[in-house]
């Protein structure tokens, strides 16, 4: 298996994906990777919902939001990805454990469980890339109207979904800030020597 620091740098988003379905042995396998993953005091409120049902991923596909181009939209690239894709792996959250103690918000964040869906769904997809799968993250969506497609009860929100199969093609390398841009120390704007 691949090694972490060469899964974090060599993952891409991919958007088209070829027809074979996902072994079960590797979703599993994907989902275990974030089901370890860390959040707020233990507090694990990232819940994962798989789909494979033509019907729902259709479904799912048109509660992505359209993305505004000029002075028009068009349609979210990705809902062909959630449609087409042989798998798709949404995540969802319950609300009012992440960022709380007690019963009591104690972050000036608000309630964390996007940062523990965040960490939860980069170990999906760093697992995923590491078993030759491919996945991209997609967020741009009506999260209600996906969560009433599958179901998803009071006390949760849908947090992101992603297609999860065999790549139809090589993802490319967007271009990176240099390290300097991003990185400093001591104080913001001091420069890395």
């Amino acid at each position: 298996m691949m090694d972490v620091l060469a899964a974090v740098k060599t993952r891409r988003s991919i958007r088209k994906y070829r027809e074979e379905p996902v072994p079960e042995d590797a979703l599993r396998q994907v989902l275990e990777a974030a089901r370890w993953a860390p959040s707020w005091k233990n507090s694990q409120c990232v819940r994962f919902i798989v789909v494979r049902d033509p019907a729902v991923k259709a479904a799912l596909a048109d509660c992505l939001i359209k993305i505004t181009v000029g002075d028009g939209e068009r349609d979210n690239p990705s809902a062909r990805a959630i449609a087409g894709a042989p798998a798709v792996i949404v995540a969802c959250a319950v609300l009012g454990r992440s960022g709380y103690d007690a019963g009591k918000e104690v972050t000036d964040k608000g309630d964390w469980y996007m940062f523990d869906a965040a960490l939860a769904m980069q170990n999906l997809m760093l697992a995923a890339h590491a078993l030759g799968l491919g996945t991209v993250q997609v967020g741009q969506s009506d999260a209600g109207k996906a969560a009433a497609v599958l179901g998803v009860p009071g006390g949760h929100v849908v947090v992101v979904m992603t297609p999860l199969g065999y790549p139809e093609q090589e993802g490319k390398a967007p271009p990176r800030k240099e390290f300097g841009e991003i990185v400093f120390y001591e104080k913001f704007g001091a420069a890395a020597e």
